[in-house]
């Protein structure tokens, strides 16, 4: 009689994979939907109730993915596992911190990213709705914060919180750029690619 085979250590199951693409799936049609409504309607001509109608879901299961409109429109807040961060302060991936920032910034940026498919949606609404900008950079100079912290860790007390700080507000008003660049359609490519051409360039000018 044959033995089954034992799960590797921290490997995911087919099951779990299956119900991560999902959830994946569903969090996606809804971010969709809300973009749809929000062009048709504007932002405040619908409610969460015709969110979950139109994305085929009871207003329980909404709730439980985007607890408010707003979040629905422009997306779950990015989270990273402790993995990554745990690379960056040890000195990686590269080495370099400006390049190992790149690194960061374009894995936060791309988590949970809307498919290729609807990135001109994304942009229409954008193009049309001045305060979703003001949210998404709200929400990115959250993740700023953030950021601060961990180049102290890695680089040390000494490396001084002004310029840390100083090196993650250039990174924010690069995002800005490239938010302006997104909502006006000067580029169809996704943010983070994006983000990360407008750090080369910044890193070329100031060299």
């Amino acid at each position: 009689m044959s033995e089954s085979a034992t799960p590797e250590p921290g490997a995911s199951s087919p099951a779990t994979g299956s119900r991560a693409a999902k959830r994946l799936e569903t969090s996606r049609r809804i971010m969709r939907e809300a973009l749809r409504l929000t062009l048709e309607r504007g932002l405040e001509g619908w409610t969460m109730e015709d969110l979950a109608g139109a994305s085929e879901v009871s207003r329980r299961t909404l709730f439980n993915y985007y607890p408010a409109k707003l979040d629905a429109v422009i997306g779950p807040a990015p989270e990273l596992g402790p993995e990554l961060f745990a690379d960056f302060r040890a000195g990686g991936p590269t080495g370099d911190l400006m390049e190992d920032c790149k690194v960061l910034a374009q894995a936060l940026l791309a988590e949970n990213a809307f498919h290729e498919r609807d990135l001109r949606l994304q942009r229409q609404v954008l193009t049309e709705v001045p305060r979703l900008l003001i949210a998404v950079h709200e929400r990115f100079e959250a993740i700023a914060g953030e950021l601060v912290e961990q180049i102290l860790a890695r680089e040390g007390k000494e490396f001084g919180d002004q310029r840390a700080r100083m090196l993650v507000r250039l990174m924010v008003a690069l995002f800005d750029s490239c938010l302006e660049s997104l909502a006006l359609e000067r580029d169809e490519r996704p943010l983070p690619d994006l983000f990360a051409e407008a750090l080369d360039t910044a890193r070329e000018l100031l060299a």
